[in-house]
């Protein structure tokens, strides 16, 4: 147990270098900082600088990216040129990732003499300041999202993101052509790389293996050039778990599914089913009735819970005839 602990344990990304966002957003670059190559956006939040302006930087994070819209530029243009230059001061006087303006307005002279003077970052946008926000919080959530690698195979099974772990050999590839060859979509094959962006999980694979499946005695196959667009998915939420195993005659497995099993994958619980594996076992099937079933439980109809509440009524009617 304590081992499979380790394994699961996931390791955040430390940051996103300041130039790689830049680049990305294509942001124009107003001033470079002496730290534009290695500074890093290290938490998903930005800041609009308004009270820090008036001088208020109680709880000011620095490590948050600035951002100023319309907003703040009508309140700085209300004063001098000397108080404009202490406010910008007194903002960059912090190891800020970088500063921001928005909608391509006119940067300050104040702004630009200040951060040359200590060399801090100064990009320029042309989107709104609210447009600007909300997509680099999106960004960085994904990007700055805790991720852990796994061994498995992942599947969108009608809509529901299904992984398929077990030993090596067990019969995951297989599994997963034969869903594919029912219309289903696969997003990973041997590694999935899970993202954990917010409440949910999000699979992938790695970039170097993507769209291919090694099938023993056949080989690697890309299921792209195979079976065309519509076999595969980049990437899908992780709704359930489907352990595979070999048949074990000594083992009780569940046959009424009344209690609901997980396994945690980056602090969140999510649904697992454990499938026996023997000869004459169709596992495809199996696992696209466990990707219905599952969907039906989260939309609250639960079959075996269902069907215990009829046998209770049949018991408790009998019970009232008798009386």
């Amino acid at each position: 147990m304590a081992a499979t602990k380790r394994r699961q344990k996931f390791m955040a990304v430390s940051g996103l270098k300041m130039k790689d966002f830049a680049a990305s957003f294509d942001l124009q670059i107003l001033n470079r900082g002496n730290d534009y190559e290695e500074a890093v956006l290290s938490i998903t939040d930005v800041n609009r600088p308004g009270l820090q302006f008036l001088g208020f930087y109680d709880y000011f994070d620095p490590r948050r990216l600035q951002v100023i819209g319309k907003a703040e530029v009508m309140y700085l243009k209300g004063l001098t040129g000397a108080e404009r230059k202490k406010a910008f001061d007194d903002l960059f006087l912090y190891d800020i990732p970088a500063l921001v303006i928005a909608r391509d307005l006119d940067c300050f002279p104040e702004c630009l003499e200040s951060a040359q003077e200590h060399e801090r970052t100064l990009l320029r946008t042309p989107e709104t300041t609210v447009d600007f926000t909300a997509h680099t919080i999106e960004f960085l959530n994904r990007k700055l999202a805790p991720c852990i690698g796994r061994h498995g195979v992942l599947m969108d099974v009608y809509g529901e993101g299904v992984m398929l772990t077990g030993d090596s050999g067990i019969g995951k590839s297989e599994t997963a052509i034969e869903l594919i060859m029912r219309g289903h979509r696969l997003v990973a094959d041997d590694s999935v790389d899970i993202q954990r962006v917010s409440n949910q999980l999000i699979g992938t694979s790695p970039e170097m293996i993507r769209h291919y499946i090694e099938l023993r005695g056949i080989g690697v196959i890309d299921v792209r050039q195979l079976f065309g667009m519509r076999a595969i998915k980049v990437e899908s939420q992780i709704d359930l778990v489907v352990q595979l195993e070999q048949w074990d005659n000594n083992k009780f497995y569940d046959r009424l599914g009344i209690e609901d099993h997980y396994t945690e994958i980056l602090d969140l619980q999510v649904p697992c089913v454990t499938i026996p594996v023997r000869p004459g076992r169709n596992l495809a099937n199996i696992v696209e009735v466990a990707a219905m079933n599952n969907r039906h439980r989260r939309f609250g109809f639960n079959a075996a819970e269902e069907l215990a509440r009829r046998v209770d009524e049949r018991a408790n009617l009998g019970i009232s005839k008798k009386n």
